[in-house]
């Protein structure tokens, strides 16, 4: 399993875990993690222009190893080429929402350090809202990914992890 240069940690929703696991694993095998929310989001949470985002991402596919963490959907398409390993974190929708507010809490006043610079742990009704309401359609949408990269005969690896324990495990067992 320690034959992974390029990676993916991607999840169903925010709280998921992405980054916490990102972390976790680069240390186990040495590998430098790149946060997409670092990349996209400028202080106090400003977008980054689309071609920086993109930009960005590309610089870091051209290296021979990373790990890149976070969703982004529409720049899958910079990842994908590249990727030798995607790992998918779909806990369940109680377990992010709970997780949402701990880092709030946790975080409040303060950045993170997988976020942008200047961009201080923020809740709102939005953003509840948003983790409810597409949770179930990504849910459905990755399924759908992972389906055609195997129809595609895509060589990528897939691993998808759906609790804490699975999670451990995978950890604790990625050299062996």
């Amino acid at each position: 399993m320690c034959n992974m240069n390029r990676i993916m940690v991607i999840g169903v929703a925010p709280g998921v875990g992405k980054s916490t696991f990102a972390r976790d694993l680069g240390n186990l095998i040495d590998i430098d993690v790149y946060h997409l929310d670092a990349l996209y989001w400028k202080p106090n949470w400003v977008e980054a222009p689309v071609e920086e985002f993109r930009e960005g991402q590309q610089k870091i596919v051209a290296l021979d190893k990373w790990l890149i963490e976070g969703n982004y959907s529409g720049t899958f398409d910079i990842r994908l080429p590249y990727v030798d390993t995607i790992i998918y974190l779909e806990l369940p929708l109680y377990v992010c929402l709970y997780r949402v507010i701990k880092r709030w809490i946790k975080n409040r006043g303060r950045t993170r350090v997988d976020m942008g610079e200047g961009c201080k742990e923020k809740l709102d009704y939005e953003f509840i809202t948003y983790i409810w309401t597409t949770y179930k359609p990504r849910k459905q949408k990755m399924q759908a990914r992972f389906r055609a990269l195997q129809d595609n005969g895509s060589s990528t690896k897939v691993i998808i992890l759906k609790n804490k324990k699975e999670i451990h495990s995978y950890l604790e067992t990625i050299c062996q």
